[in-house]
């Protein structure tokens, strides 16, 4: 077993030694709004949320796949299907959907899909400030396929492998990333350390007829050449990668009653580092009621607390429907608003 963690040591050491990824997570100044793929970074599952998006840690369900992808090997049952809507800020419609199934002797395999919307509006200029009769839209997607195994009974390993695209009007790009998980049960009162890196992966760059044009190089409509087809040049620009944190324990855990508490630290390459705290207090596994805390020490942050309710019904042996609702203040931005329905079979 020591073996076994010096060799994941190691390769942590070997894999942070790359100048390349040393420079995208260990920054000394802020970098907001300088990413591409920012819906990557946009949390899935009303438990989590409720809970101030303090999940690394915990990850024991189908919503472990954004979190912590380790932490579908050690959940509940044969598998799972679970669907999460988002009335998100300013009335972008954000969705996820994942399912995942146990193979004996193999491991977790999970898939995902993540949408991002935003509302058609009116094309606006200077000549025609209410519309000159054209519409724009933008969305965001991404489709991930992962695996997730034990190598223990007490710590776990998952991975999951992501297609990216962006969309605005005519316009779109496309990329690739990785995350990486890991899960520890520690012998001290079952304490979970969990830890995450999310969106490793290629740079995006816009590409499409919105920045194609006819360009004259002396600017002689009577001199040739003219109207020669020529595009604008789009920068490139780097994904969320994010490096998380997390401990959760159950401080109380009776018969009837059970109390979770949780922490996350999240260290991203677009941003300073911050904390998250959520407590979830349980009754007889059936009623959940949630509360947190998010971006804690993030100077100029809207977010701050957020609440949650939750319903596990078994059905059958087996056979469970588990709904969450969460809530969060955004303070000026107003707030948003969680759903979700999962069945685990």
């Amino acid at each position: 077993m020591r073996k076994f963690f010096l060799l994941i040591t190691l390769s942590i050491f070997i894999l942070f030694s790359n100048t390349n990824l040393y420079s995208q997570i260990f920054r000394d100044i802020t970098k907001v709004g300088t990413t591409a793929g920012q819906f990557l970074k946009i949390g899935p599952g009303a438990r989590a949320m409720a809970m101030g998006g303090t999940y690394v840690g915990i990850s024991d369900d189908i919503f472990a796949v954004y979190y912590n992808p380790a932490g579908i090997a050690i959940s509940k049952g044969n598998g799972q299907v679970a669907f999460n809507h988002t009335q998100w800020l300013a009335d972008i419609q954000y969705d996820f959907a994942a399912a995942s199934v146990n193979v004996e002797s193999l491991g977790s395999l999970f898939i995902s899909v993540t949408s991002l919307r935003v509302p058609e509006e009116k094309v606006r200029t200077f000549e025609f400030p209410e519309g000159n009769g054209q519409y724009w839209d933008a969305g965001s997607v991404s489709f991930g396929v992962g695996f997730a195994r034990s190598l223990t009974d007490r710590f776990s390993i998952g991975f999951n492998a992501k297609y990216i695209q962006e969309s605005i009007w005519s316009t779109s790009a496309t990329g690739f990333a990785l995350d990486v998980g890991t899960y520890y049960v520690t012998p001290f009162n079952d304490l979970v350390i969990g830890a995450s890196v999310t969106n490793f992966g290629s740079k995006m760059k816009l590409d499409g007829s919105n920045i194609q044009i006819n360009y004259d190089p002396d600017n002689d409509p009577f001199t040739g050449p003219n109207n020669v087809p020529s595009k604008f040049e789009m920068g490139q620009y780097d994904l969320p990668l994010t490096f998380r944190i997390g401990f959760s324990m159950d401080v109380i855990n009776t018969r009837y009653i059970r109390v979770k508490t949780a922490f996350d630290a999240t260290h991203p390459n677009d941003n300073v580092e911050y904390i998250n705290a959520g407590i979830e207090f349980a009754y007889d596994e059936l009623f959940f009621i949630r509360g947190g805390y998010k971006s804690l020490f993030l100077a100029d942050s809207e977010q701050s607390f957020t609440l949650g309710v939750g319903l596990n019904y078994e059905m059958s042996s087996g056979l469970s429907v588990k709904v969450n609702y969460a809530y969060g203040d955004y303070g000026r931005l107003k707030n948003i608003q969680y759903l979700d329905i999962g069945i685990v079979f």
